[in-house]
Formats: structure tokens, sequence, C-alpha cells
């Protein structure tokens, strides 16, 4: 039987993020597929992880920079090895390599998070957002990562494009992976049903943090002004007390900490709110808003990769003052709100349907399967970068491997 290994970062958390959520979709495709899964991690597992038995999946904790993943990952010999983020690559992709020559290699990158984090420097700095080359650290370990890998699920055709022209990634190593999602015809709440604003993120994740902070200071008062009787409904996992403290009821600001059911919290709402500032990969908030026909206004970073060319114009603002009037319109204009909340299905359906991205998913990994040498052939940087003079990360691991024992 064939047979999956999934590193995990994090254990999947579906309701705290939408990393988890896709998790459990690259889970289903290899289930399709019949593959044996095993999921390990070396985090330290949360209460609201997702009960991966219930999928009959076995799960086990590793041990950062320890021998013992050797022993593991050998008598596992998988099939298939999935690297959930580059930083888990570093760590275990040289042991794997080692273990399991054989074994697939693929990474799933969530987002090009080099390009996040550059972004993030950019809007701390006041200054122009990166589109071009980028020679960070976190870009040279995440690009290496890339090219020692089988190929990389990419969840953003505008991360697919930066990735081939920018840095010349051939195509080969990457696999356009987006969101999946079963389109929910049933009946929504109307208009008419609905009331007020909501804003849904984990503020783990310092885009949503940066995003809830400036509603607070920036948007949310001139939005106010105009519509003095709404409020807005501040979603998200792992809230702490300094997110707390932006609770104001007066204001209509209201932190709510996590959402255990975001269809429902999103089907009360009649606008979504998600002003991202920074950012990379797919919002997932926007998909949730889309199944669940709620319109939205996000910035051109919360927008990237997401429509085609499908005109969305009346919800992505290109200026604090454009976000505040579309926020406006939509929540006021009954047929605007309707045009949009109907175009969210036609999104769905037509760039992010389950059953469109199956079959290309089957063939690319049974190509790779049955002509895994000649892919590896012709992927020499990624040969040169698996070259023992240099992989630092080995080393560095041997190192605190041997230091931890005395």
């Amino acid at each position: 039987m064939q047979s999956l290994l999934i590193i995990g970062y994090v254990w999947p958390e579906p309701t705290a993020t939408a990393a988890g959520s896709r998790m459990l979709q690259i889970i289903e495709q290899f289930q399709r597929l019949d593959y044996k899964i095993t999921f390990v991690s070396p985090a330290q597992k949360p209460e609201t992880a997702y009960n991966l038995e219930q999928l009959n999946i076995r799960s086990e904790f590793i041990e950062l920079n320890n021998a013992s993943f050797d022993t593991f990952v050998k008598k596992c010999s998988p099939t298939v090895v999935l690297f959930d983020r580059f930083l888990m690559e570093e760590q275990f992709g040289w042991r794997v390599a080692q273990q399991c020559p054989n074994a697939i290699r693929l990474l799933d990158s969530e987002d090009v998070h080099f390009l996040r984090k550059a972004r993030q420097l950019a809007v701390k700095e006041n200054r122009d957002l990166p589109s071009g080359l980028i020679h960070s650290d976190e870009a040279i370990r995440e690009i290496a990562s890339i090219y020692r890998c089988d190929a990389t699920l990419t969840i953003s055709e505008f991360e697919m494009d930066y990735l081939k022209k920018v840095y010349n990634i051939p195509e080969a190593l990457l696999w356009y992976f987006p969101f999946l999602v079963t389109v929910d015809v049933a009946k929504k709440p109307s208009y008419k049903a609905r009331q007020d604003f909501v804003f849904v993120g984990n503020f783990m994740h310092a885009p949503n943090w940066d995003a809830v902070l400036h509603l607070k200071k920036t948007l949310w008062p001139m939005i106010k002004n105009k519509l003095p009787k709404v409020n807005l409904y501040v979603y998200g996992a792992y809230p702490s007390e300094k997110v707390f403290q932006l609770h104001k009821k007066q204001d209509g600001f209201l932190i709510k900490g996590r959402a255990d059911d975001v269809s429902e919290i999103m089907q009360m709402a009649r606008v979504s709110l998600a002003p991202m500032r920074f950012g990379a990969g797919l919002k997932g908030k926007i998909i949730d808003a889309m199944q669940n026909k709620t319109p939205f206004v996000t910035s051109k970073i919360g927008a990237e990769g997401m429509f085609g060319s499908i005109d969305y114009k009346e919800s992505i603002a290109l200026s604090d003052i454009d976000f505040v009037e579309k926020s406006i319109a939509l929540y006021k204009d009954k047929n605007l709100w309707k045009e949009s909340a109907y175009k969210g299905t036609k999104v769905l359906s037509s760039r992010f349907c389950k059953k469109d991205y199956q079959t290309v998913f089957d063939t690319k990994l049974q190509n790779l399967t049955e002509n895994l040498e000649t892919y590896r052939g012709l992927n020499f940087i990624g040969t040169m970068l698996q070259h023992h003079s240099l992989k630092s990360t080995l080393y560095l691991s041997k190192w605190i491997e041997e230091k931890n024992k005395y």
C-alpha cells in the first residue's frame, strides 16, 4: 500500500486557521487515492487540534535535532513525504533524503513566507511593498527548499507567476493547488436578514493583527461615523489580553474571540471586512465570505490571486478612503450587495471547485511517481543543494543533537 508521511509545522486546526482547513483538503486528496497516512509534528498539540484519528490517520510527536527520527522514518518507509512549510523541510528533509531516498518529497508552501515578511517590513517602515527580487535570508532559504523538493504545492496563481518570472523556478517544480471548495447552492440569509460587519482571522497571524489594529485606529471610526447604529464583530483564535483591550462597546468595536462556526457568523453579518496591508497566499476569510454569500471589502493584497478575470471592483479598495466608501456602499445598497454575493458564487464555481483540481493532482502525482528519476535528473540545482557541502542545516542539527547529549 502506498503511504504518505506529513511532517507538520503545527497540528491542523481548521476552526482556527485557513492553513488547518487546507491541510485537511490535502489529506482528502491522498485518501481518495487510498494512501495510508501518518501525521507527525514537533509542535505542542493544542486541545483544539483536529482529531485525526477519526480520519483513520496515525499521529505522533517527533523531536527536532534528534536521530530518533532517522529510525522512525526508515521504519515508516513512506511513498511520499509532505513537508508543511519550508521550515520542516529544512529540519527533516535531509534526514528523509538519507533514509528514504526513493520517497517523493513534496513541499506545501501555504504562502511564500519571505514575500509576506518583506511586505510586513515595508508596511512597518512605511515604504512601497516589494514586487521584484528579494535577497533576504528567508528568500534564499525558502527558494532552496523549493529546489530540494520534487514539487511544491503552491496556493496562489500570483505566487506561481512570481516564483517563475522573478526567481526562474521551473514550472515542473510548482503545482498549483489552491483552496478547494464544494459550492454550496443552499439558500443563505437575505440582505434584510443580516446586519453589522464582521472580521475573522487568527490573531497569531501577523497580517490579521495588523488588519484589526488598522480597523480600530483608522477605518472603523470613519465607517461608524456614517453608520452610527452598526457594529463590527471581530472573531479570531488565540486572542491575547492586548486584543481584548481593543473591545469598546460604545464604539461598536466588539472583540468576540474564537469562532467555533465561521459559516454561522458570516451568515449573520451583512459585510465582511478584510483590510490586509501585507500578506501572501490566498485569504481564507474571503473564501469563507464567498461560501456564505457575504459581500466583503478587502485590499489589493487581500484580493491577490483570488478572482482571475472576474471584475470585483466593488470589493477591492485602493486606499483607506476607498475602503470606507466601498464598505458603506455594500452595506446600504441592496442591489449592489446582491450582485456582489452572486459574484462570490461565480468565483468559487469557476476557480476553486474541488472536482476541477482532483484529476490534475492525480495525474501529476502519478507522473512523478512513475518518472521520479527523470524529474530529479532535470533538477540539477536541487541535486546540488542536496550536496553535503551546502547543507549547513544538517550540520547545525547534528551539532545540537550532540550538544543535547550532555
